[in-house]
């Protein structure tokens, strides 16, 4: 509901500064309606992502489609880029190569488009703020369809101050250069708030680790179980949004047979899977702690020059 809110407002708001912008020759209002725009679109990206993202998981992808959500989002972050950002550089630009149409009334119908345009917009953001308020606060930004909504409308909204400050002062000292400022401080903008947006969705999509504080959490969870002797390694990467892998190597203590093993093995499985919901799918690798050092220290024994002939061995 909330992208579908936000996809609304910009579609209204890109076609009035358009048509305001083109009436008052504002480059300023112009570079705002590319803006607009390219949140439209965003937002058609970020909807393909909630829809493709809830698809069971299947022989071809068995651990489900949950990084759909960060590969549309990395998609919505550079459309931020490329429609928004490279048009405000341009006509930023344009206005101050060949100057800008000067037109009061039109001037005044840009100012009166920006006004109603950050009040849509305004609501937008409110309405994305309280949902990630509900969803946990900072918990809830992980959500990258979330996260990128409160970026778009918090960047409209602070780009609808810069147009229409801009304007005002374009209209009061007759200087072109204050309107392409402002479409060049909306140019950067919007660059910044894409690469931080394509950050994150990269460092999901490419597979990020839980949060430290889960990480210990689980590996203190391990480490409590009476079967456990040392847990030698912890893996985990997020899957999706409420989606995670966890995968660890233990050394058990002696003395278990194997069927013991199997039925300690799936009882710490469904320990992890009942204190951390989103940790749907673990894998626990029993090793003997000893065996594994001893056999690490004779390969790079095996590696070094005086066992290989190489010059420098002893």
């Amino acid at each position: 509901m909330t992208v579908l809110v936000a996809l609304g407002a910009n579609l209204l708001i890109a076609a009035a500064k358009a048509v305001g912008g083109l009436l008052a020759g504002s480059p300023a209002l112009l570079s705002e309606a590319a803006h607009s725009v390219a949140d439209s679109l965003n937002e058609v990206f970020l909807l393909a992502a909630l829809r493709r993202s809830r698809r069971p998981a299947d022989s071809r992808h068995p651990f489900g489609y949950g990084k759909e959500r960060f590969f549309w989002s990395l998609l919505a972050a550079v459309g931020i880029f490329v429609m928004g950002g490279c048009f405000s550089f341009f006509q930023g630009i344009e206005a101050l190569r060949s100057g800008a149409e000067e037109s009061l009334g039109g001037y005044r119908a840009g100012l009166v488009v920006l006004g109603v345009a950050f009040l849509a917009e305004g609501a937008s953001l409110w309405r994305a703020l309280h949902q990630a308020h509900r969803q946990g606060g900072t918990d809830g930004m992980r959500d990258p369809a979330l996260r990128t909504v409160v970026a778009e409308d918090g960047t409209a909204v602070l780009g609808v101050v810069l147009a229409m400050a801009g304007m005002a002062l374009h209209m009061v000292t007759g200087q072109v250069v204050w309107e392409a400022a402002a479409s060049l401080a909306i140019g950067v903008l919007l660059m910044y708030v894409a690469h931080r947006l394509g950050r994150e969705a990269r460092d999901q999509l490419i597979g990020r680790a839980a949060d430290e504080e889960q990480r210990g959490r689980i590996r203190a969870l391990l480490e409590a179980q009476p079967e456990i002797d040392s847990v030698e390694a912890l893996l985990t990467m997020e899957l999706g949004l409420d989606s995670t892998l966890v995968a660890a190597r233990i050394d058990l203590v002696p003395g278990l047979d194997s069927e013991e093993v199997e039925d300690v093995a799936v009882r710490i499985k469904r320990s992890v899977a009942h204190t951390f919901p989103d940790a749907d799918q673990i894998f626990l690798d029993v090793t003997d702690a000893r065996t594994a050092r001893a056999a690490a220290r004779g390969a790079r024994a095996a590696e070094s020059p005086a066992a290989t002939g190489e010059r420098g061995g002893a």
